[in-house]
C-alpha cells in the first residue's frame, strides 16, 4: 500500500472499469439497485482511498482528518480523476467545492444517476472523520446546470432543512444486496490495479491552490483561469500588492498541461539591475569577471513549465530587449553567448502598477506590452471582496492554528466587524500577517483583539456603510453627467430614462452641485 500515491491514478483507465462495469450491472438492475450499487462501490471505494492517502505519509493513520488535509485528499482524488474541482469556501458548517467538468465527460448528462459517486466518496470519508455529513449537489453538469456545485455539511443542526443524502460515522456500509458482491469484488481489483505505480519514475504534482472566491470579482477571476490555463497564451496579472497574484499564477500552472514540469517564480524587483540579466537567461563562463563557469538561468530551469515574472515592471531596458526575443522567437542566448537556445516556456507576468502607463511615460517597451499581455486577468483588492473575508479568516485560522499548535479556529464578532471595515492595504498578505499576530497574543479559542500595526494610520478604517454610500453618490454623479451631455441637459428625457421624477433629478444635481445649463445647446 505505501507504494501507492495518488499521482499514479490513470483517469482513462479509472472510467473506463467504473463505467463498463457499471454498465454491465445496470442491464441487470433497476433504478434503485443501480444506485445503490454506485454508492456501495463508491463508499468503498473512498475508504480505499482514505486508506491510500493516510499510507502516503500525508496524515497521521490513527487520527481523524483535519477539514485541510480532507479538502487536500477530495480535491487530488477528483482532479486527478479529471473533475477540475476547486475549494470555493470553508466555514466550521460547510465546505463548499466547485468544478467546470465532469470525470465521466458530456456523456454524464445520459447518466445523472453517476453523481451519487461523487456524494457518497466525499459523505463518506467526512462521516468517518468528523462523524456527520451531509452531501448537496446543488448543481450539476448531468442536470445541464453547466458545473457543479457540491455543499458537504458537517452539522446536523445547520443541515436538517437542507436536502442531500446523509451519512454517519457508524453508518453500515456494507449492508447491500449479496448480488453486488462479485461484481464489487472485480471492480475493487482493477481499482488497485490503477493506483499500483507503473514505472520507477516518480513524477510530482501540485496540489491545486486553494482559491477563496465567494464575491462576484473573484468568481471571474477563476471562470477565466478555467478558460486560459490549457492555452499557451502569455498572462499578464495585475493587481495591488499581496492579493495573491502569485497564487493565481500557480492556479494556472496546476490547471494547465504542463502541470507536472516546473514553476518558477521570480520577483524582478529582488534582483539587484546588474545580475539580473544573469539570472534570468544565464552567462557563459568568462562572460564577465567572477563569471568561472557556465551558468543556466531562470528560463532554463523552467524548461517546458511556467516562468513567473512578479514585478515584470522592473525589468532593464536590456533585459525588456532580451524577453522579447524569446516571446518572439523562442530561443535566448546567455549572457557572453554566441549561439541560441531553443526554450519552451510559458511566461506569466504580474505588476502592482499600471503598465500601460509606463509604456506611456517610455518606462516599458510598448511592443513587449503587448506580448505579455495578450490575456489580463485584474485580481481584486481586498476592499472589494468583502463575500471573501468569512472564509479567507477562517482558511488562514486553520493553517497558523496549525503552524503555531494552537487551536484557535474563529473571530469574535467584534473582530469580524473590525476585519470587514478595515480598508487593508496589503490586502490578504497583511489580512495573514495580523491574524498570526493575533492569534499569538491569544489564550482562548477564539480571537477576540485583533493586533492592527500600530504603524497604520487609524484613518484607513473607514465606516462600511459610509464607503457603501459613498461608491453610489459616485456612480451617480457619473451617471448624471454622462446623461446630461446625452441628452443635451434635457431633464425629462434623463428622469425618464433613470425612472424618477424630473423634480427627483434636480434635487440630485442640487446635492452634487451640478449645473444643467452647461450641456444644453
Amino acid at each position: 500500500m505505501n507504494k501507492i500515491s495518488l499521482s499514479d491514478l490513470t483517469p482513462i483507465t479509472f472510467l473506463q472499469t467504473f463505467i463498463i462495469e457499471l454498465m454491465h450491472a445496470s442491464e441487470q438492475l433497476g433504478t434503485e439497485q443501480s444506485q445503490q450499487l454506485i454508492e456501495n462501490i463508491a463508499l468503498t471505494a473512498g475508504r480505499f482511498f482514505e486508506e491510500v492517502y493516510r499510507s502516503s505519509g500525508k496524515d497521521n493513520k490513527k487520527k481523524p482528518l483535519n477539514k485541510e488535509s480532507y479538502i487536500e485528499l477530495i480535491l487530488g482524488l477528483k482532479n486527478n480523476i479529471g473533475g477540475n474541482f476547486s475549494l470555493s469556501s470553508c466555514t466550521q458548517e460547510r465546505i463548499t467545492m466547485c468544478n467546470s467538468s465532469c470525470p465521466f465527460g458530456e456523456e454524464v448528462v445520459n447518466s445523472p444517476e453517476l453523481c451519487r459517486m461523487t456524494s457518497s466518496v466525499f459523505g463518506g470519508i467526512a462521516a468517518r472523520n468528523f462523524g456527520y455529513a451531509k452531501v448537496e449537489i446543488a448543481k450539476s453538469i448531468a442536470q445541464q446546470d453547466g458545473s457543479c456545485e457540491v455543499y458537504i455539511h458537517l452539522d446536523p443542526e445547520s443541515a436538517k432543512d437542507r436536502p442531500g443524502i446523509e451519512y454517519r460515522e457508524f453508518m453500515d456500509e456494507n449492508k447491500h444486496d449479496p448480488r453486488f458482491e462479485v461484481l464489487q469484488s472485480r471492480i475493487e481489483e482493477s481499482m488497485l490495479k490503477i493506483w499500483r505505480k507503473q514505472s520507477n519514475k516518480h513524477v510530482k504534482k501540485y496540489q491545486p491552490p486553494v482559491i477563496i472566491a465567494n464575491s462576484e470579482g473573484m468568481k471571474k477571476v477563476l471562470q477565466s483561469i478555467e478558460m486560459i490555463a490549457p492555452t499557451s497564451a502569455t498572462i499578464l496579472i495585475q493587481g495591488q500588492t499581496g492579493v495573491g497574484k502569485e497564487l493565481v499564477a500557480r492556479a494556472i500552472h496546476a490547471m494547465s498541461e504542463r502541470c507536472e514540469k516546473t514553476f518558477v517564480p521570480i520577483n524582478c524587483g529582488a534582483i539587484a539591475e546588474s545580475l539580473l540579466e544573469s539570472a534570468l537567461f544565464g552567462h557563459e563562463k568568462g562572460a564577465f569577471t567572477g563569471a568561472i563557469e557556465v551558468h543556466q538561468g531562470y528560463f532554463e530551469r523552467a524548461e517546458g513549465g511556467t516562468l513567473f515574472l512578479d514585478e515584470v515592471d522592473s525589468l532593464s531596458p536590456a533585459a525588456q530587449t532580451r524577453l522579447l526575443r524569446v516571446l518572439q522567437e523562442g530561443e535566448l542566448e546567455r549572457v557572453g553567448g554566441t549561439h541560441a537556445i531553443q526554450v519552451n516556456v510559458r511566461i506569466i507576468s504580474a505588476s502592482n502598477i499600471n503598465l500601460l502607463e509606463q509604456v506611456e511615460l517610455g518606462s516599458f517597451r510598448n511592443d513587449l506590452y503587448y506580448r505579455i499581455n495578450v490575456v489580463k486577468l485584474e485580481i481584486p483588492a481586498l476592499i472589494e471582496r468583502h463575500e471573501d473575508l468569512p472564509a479567507l479568516v477562517n482558511l488562514i485560522l486553520q493553517r497558523m492554528s496549525k503552524k503555531h499548535n494552537k487551536t484557535i479556529n474563529s473571530v469574535s464578532h467584534n473582530v469580524m466587524q473590525q476585519i470587514s471595515a478595515f480598508q487593508w492595504p496589503g490586502n490578504v498578505r497583511e489580512l495573514e500577517n495580523t491574524l498570526e499576530r493575533s492569534l499569538l497574543f491569544t489564550t482562548g479559542k477564539e480571537i477576540t483583539e485583533l493586533k492592527l500595526d500600530s504603524d497604520i494610520p487609524p484613518s484607513i478604517t473607514v465606516d462600511w456603510k459610509q464607503r457603501k454610500e459613498q461608491a453610489i453618490e459616485e456612480v451617480e454623479k457619473a451617471y448624471l453627467n454622462a446623461s446630461l451631455k446625452q441628452y443635451h441637459g434635457n431633464i425629462k428625457e434623463i428622469a425618464i430614462h433613470m425612472e424618477i421624477s424630473t423634480r427627483a433629478v434636480y434635487n440630485k444635481l442640487n446635492k452634487y452641485k451640478i449645473n444643467p445649463d452647461k450641456y444644453r445647446t
